[in-house]
């Protein structure tokens, strides 16, 4: 008899990108790009950062960045300010308004999961409930190990 998996890594990665790709088309009242709202939430949840970092993270290259940004900024969302570290550097930050975006797009995810999750047995919640703090765990791991494989990929050694 085959030893069972304890994951399937591959089915998780199919899940997880329909997940995903649902999750961005939900119908929103704030008309933004992925890519906007992206930038808008690292920065709420990282704080302040370099454009150079802020690239990396959000795998987009340096003109399309600085581009973003300057649209963001002009649109009152971000906001550059000196490094306190590097005089010579900027840092953008998140503003209120930006934030607010933020917490308005995460307020209307929870409303329509919630309306869709009603679809589901109960059974079904009760075990998406549980994988959660697995699934966050993974998360944070993706997420931490996010600036490393983007470093070797800027670095050549992908």
């Amino acid at each position: 008899m085959a030893a069972r998996r304890e994951l399937d890594a591959d089915e998780l990665a199919r899940v997880m990108g329909a997940f995903t790709r649902a999750s961005i088309r939900l119908p929103s009242a704030e008309k933004h790009t992925f890519t906007t709202l992206s930038v808008l939430h690292t920065l709420l949840h990282r704080g302040p950062m370099r454009m150079t970092a802020l690239k990396v993270t959000e795998q987009i290259t340096q003109p399309a960045i600085t581009q973003l940004v300057g649209r963001l900024e002009r649109d009152g969302l971000v906001e550059r300010r000196p490094d306190p570290g590097d005089g010579r550097a900027v840092l953008v930050q998140v503003t209120a308004a930006g934030a607010r975006i933020v917490q308005s797009r995460h307020q209307e995810r929870v409303r329509r999961i919630t309306q869709l999750a009603e679809a589901l047995s109960p059974a079904e919640r009760r075990a998406i409930s549980a994988a959660l703090p697995a699934l966050e765990r993974l998360a944070v791991l993706m997420d931490v190990d996010l600036p490393a494989a983007n470093h070797a990929e800027v670095e050549g050694h992908s």
